[in-house]
């Protein structure tokens, strides 16, 4: 589907006078052309290739409003309660404080205990890709509590459109990350509308673009949410491009840009370095630093 929607893109693109990358971006989606991603891929050409031309890194071409290092967190996938424990001790013992455990199975709650104790200093995000249930997620908070398991976040408990279920999470008084509720700009409004601070708006650039992503940091920052920077199951080269968004926009205080972890083989190098859960971007001198190692 991203192939076609390229090929789709190049039809409308070639011979279009490339004044301003964003202007394009703009063309492009009015024109109706691209998935979210494939936007996302041509847009990540245009500002590497503006980048590179001005020599300088795509962190410094966004804006470099933070520090070049930052942190991620790693990713607990559903499976066994005794995988998850394994995993766990593998990544704190590798420098990883924050973990993400995905949840909406029967043996939730026993998994995310079983990581608990297994790295009882770990700021734990649960992750329902809006699998659950509303009462099921209260229920599961509920139980944690009582259990003296504080969670940082709530990543996506419930279904993307039921905005009640959110409203009546936030309620309780859990801090929730919204990720497919929030795909554009207009979806970040109603979040604001809906839920508002604390909670915190999940920006992936394989959602809608990387102009749209800007649009939506731009809503949350104005209204007091925070925000989170992640992605899907990713190359180094698409993480490296967030990662440099997320230094040069500023404000992101989640990051989730582990995906390269999960990876066994890849066709490139460069981009960021990963020492534990630290994200070092000083290795990218120009653009987003990744190049194919063949083609």
């Amino acid at each position: 589907d991203v192939e076609a929607s390229l090929t789709a893109m190049r039809a409308v693109l070639v011979g279009q006078e490339f004044r301003d990358w964003q202007d394009l971006a703009r063309f492009v989606a009015g024109a109706g052309e691209g998935s979210g991603s494939a936007r996302c891929a041509f847009e990540t050409a245009l500002v590497d290739a503006l980048a590179r031309r001005a020599g300088v890194p795509l962190s410094r071409w966004f804006g470099a409003a933070v520090a070049a290092n930052l942190e991620t967190d790693v990713t607990i996938p559903i499976g066994s309660i005794d995988v998850a424990r394994e995993a766990a001790a593998k990544w704190w013992q590798r420098g990883f404080r924050l973990l993400k455990v995905k949840v909406g199975s029967d043996d939730d709650l026993e998994r995310v205990l079983a990581v608990h104790a297994a790295a009882p200093g770990a700021d734990l995000i649960l992750d329902g890709n809006g699998g659950l249930t509303t009462d099921g997620a209260l229920d599961l908070v509920e139980a944690l509590k009582q259990r003296s398991v504080s969670l940082v976040l709530f990543e996506q408990p419930v279904a993307p459109n039921d905005w009640l279920g959110l409203r009546r999470l936030a309620a309780s008084g859990v801090r929730l990350a919204l990720d497919e509720s929030v795909v554009t700009s207009r979806d970040a409004g109603r979040a604001l509308r809906d839920l508002g601070a604390p909670h915190v708006i999940n920006i992936k650039l394989m959602k809608a673009g990387i102009l749209e992503a800007l649009e939506v940091s731009r809503v949350a920052q104005r209204g007091g949410m925070g925000l989170m920077i992640g992605g899907n199951v990713e190359s180094s080269l698409a993480m490296t491009t967030s990662a440099c968004f997320a230094a040069g926009v500023g404000g992101f205080e989640f990051l989730d840009l582990d995906t390269p972890l999960f990876l066994r083989d890849s066709p490139l190098q460069g981009g960021f370095s990963l020492d534990g859960a630290r994200i070092d971007l000083s290795p990218v001198v120009a653009g987003h630093g990744v190049e194919f190692v063949s083609r």
